[in-house]
């Protein structure tokens, strides 16, 4: 062996690929364990690094339509594909505060706002008397963009404060980042089906 600088960058970069490969592996031995493992044994829970729960647009829906979107209440994310199911995002949501606020089921978007403004609805009116209607701008709930849903006062929408996201924070609606509810917005034609679940 040489005491070329070259040999030993080859030397260590062979050593790596070679470490690199025994890792992998016993990754695939780990995995085939885990496939051969008795039925009794706890299932496999599968979860990205920001612990959303995966999702499959065939679990929800028979077909996907103009788009579809899943909003994942436990997990705090909504999903979407596009018609042809060439695209698939997960974006990070705030969710109701309550489950009494929290509408599941299946829905669809039936108008789309940019520069959204805002009305408190009676239910809110009544417990936040004070309440007043916001026009577009930084003070909106509604954030940048609005997808309203064909259930009344539930709105895919976005927001000015960010702390909400992650959390249950919201009154009924889905809530995303306002660069996020841009991203989504024009690729959600109106009548994307929608399932809250």
């Amino acid at each position: 062996m040489s005491d070329h600088p070259a040999s030993h960058r080859l030397s260590r970069r062979s050593a790596v690929i070679a470490g690199l490969g025994a890792a992998a592996g016993s990754l695939i031995g780990l995995r085939a364990q885990a496939q051969e493992a008795p039925a009794l044994a706890a299932p496999i829970i599968r979860n990205n690094a920001s612990s959303f729960r995966m999702q499959h647009w065939q679990d929800h829906f028979d077909t996907l339509g103009k788009g579809t979107i899943v909003a994942d209440t436990v997990s705090r994310a909504l999903h979407y594909w596009s018609g042809d199911g060439s695209d698939y995002r997960i974006f990070p949501t705030s969710v109701p505060i309550s489950d009494a606020l929290t509408k599941r089921g299946y829905t669809e978007i039936v108008r789309k706002k940019v520069g959204p403004s805002w009305t408190p609805t009676a239910s809110q009116r009544e417990r936040y008397p004070d309440w007043k209607p916001v026009p577009p701008g930084p003070e909106n709930p509604l954030g940048t963009h609005a997808m309203y849903l064909s259930w009344p006062a539930y709105i895919i929408h976005g927001t000015h404060d960010t702390r909400k996201i992650g959390r249950k924070s919201s009154d009924g609606c889905i809530g995303l980042y306002n660069e996020m509810i841009a991203e989504l917005f024009p690729l959600c034609p109106v009548g994307t089906q929608v399932r809250v679940l």
